[in-house]
């Protein structure tokens, strides 16, 4: 269903601008965003994924990649379809770049939505698979309708977004997960079409603006930007810029969409950046996407301990509780802990929430 969609202005030539994220798509009529889901109606914007989902899921909240936010717990994920990015190394390409809305969707009101997250038990929702800054409005209204019913929300996505729009956006959400796709401004602008600078800007917003928990993804692409100096530069300046408490998951890449010609990231690379990370001053670094039972683990900063070891998304063994400090010295742990919750674990329950009766776990 197509909905009213916020952050555009009229030109004085005639088409529309949306304001959503920098590429300030200019539109004549009938004409869609990069996106492809934020289209002119008329004389204004519509959203024509609102209400309209690719999926969704049942997740452990480590898939995120979120390991300081309720570890253990389950999330309700779902996304729609379309991108204001164009990375050739998508990894979800065939939801992202997906033009066939018809054939893909499972239809749910936010209430809906927040309804079958917490009959199932689950923690939090997350929008996910595709980058919901693209259906800001239908995440939004989703997000008020969880927090009515108690339940928090995850936004995972790439932080392409103008100052406006991400205030009112992070003022919905609990948490987030932010994919810095590179740390140079070439491979932004040749590989995902888009600029490393709002990015940056988006992080420092949420670091220093926000209370939204939030943790950095980089997927390192052999040849592209998993080189030692790049690694360096960009753990210094998550250091130096956002303070050595913000997590940060460097991930293996796998051969996809347009990059089949290349090899998938081998551990050994995952493990020198994690360790260059925590040589430059961060305490929180993880390898995934990886059997790397080390680069999976919380340790503590201040002794070393083990506090919560994880083999891929499970954990295996947890001595955190739910005060978030250290059994051991005392040392406080960021993030937002909880009394355990028990183990999710590595499951994924694809769930079917249109027409489905709300009178048991689905």
């Amino acid at each position: 269903m197509n909905h009213p969609g916020r952050w555009w202005h009229a030109l004085d030539d005639g088409r529309i601008q949306c304001d959503l994220c920098p590429r300030d798509c200019k539109l004549h009529e009938g004409q869609r965003g990069m996106c492809f889901v934020r289209q002119r109606s008329g004389d204004a914007m519509v959203l024509t994924t609102y209400g309209r989902s690719s999926g969704f899921c049942i997740d452990p909240i480590e898939k995120k990649p979120l390991n300081h936010f309720h570890p253990g717990s389950s999330v309700f994920s779902f996304g729609t379809a379309g991108c204001n990015l164009a990375c050739k190394f998508c990894q979800n390409w065939d939801i992202s770049k997906s033009r066939e809305m018809d054939r893909l969707m499972d239809a749910a009101s936010p209430e809906r939505i927040a309804e079958v997250a917490r009959v199932n038990g689950c923690l939090s929702v997350a929008f996910t698979y595709n980058d919901p800054v693209i259906f800001a409005e239908y995440a939004m209204d989703s997000a008020d309708a969880c927090h009515a019913l108690g339940v928090q929300t995850v936004a995972v996505t790439a932080g392409y977004i103008h100052a406006e729009p991400r205030r009112a956006f992070y003022a919905k959400m609990d948490a987030a997960n932010v994919d810095l796709k590179g740390f140079t401004e070439d491979f932004y602008f040749k590989q995902t079409g888009a600029h490393l600078a709002p990015v940056l800007d988006t992080l420092q917003y949420l670091r220093h603006e926000t209370d939204c928990w939030f943790e950095i993804t980089t997927l390192l692409i052999p040849g592209h930007n998993d080189s030692a100096p790049e690694i360096d530069a960009m753990t210094r300046w998550l250091a130096d810029h956002l303070g050595p408490d913000v997590p940060l998951h460097f991930t293996a890449f796998h051969p996809d969409y347009k990059m089949t010609d290349v090899p998938p990231t081998p551990l050994a690379t995952l493990q020198r950046a994690r360790r260059i990370g925590l040589a430059n001053g961060l305490h929180y670094v993880y390898t995934g996407n990886v059997h790397d039972r080390e680069g999976g683990t919380t340790f503590c900063p201040g002794c070393g301990e083990a506090l919560i070891e994880r083999d891929w998304y499970e954990i295996r063994h947890r001595a955190l509780g739910a005060s978030g400090h250290c059994p051991h010295c005392g040392s406080a742990i960021a993030g937002r802990f909880d009394a355990a919750r028990g183990h999710f674990g590595r499951r994924r329950i694809p769930v079917r929430v249109a027409g489905r009766p709300l009178d048991g776990r689905l």
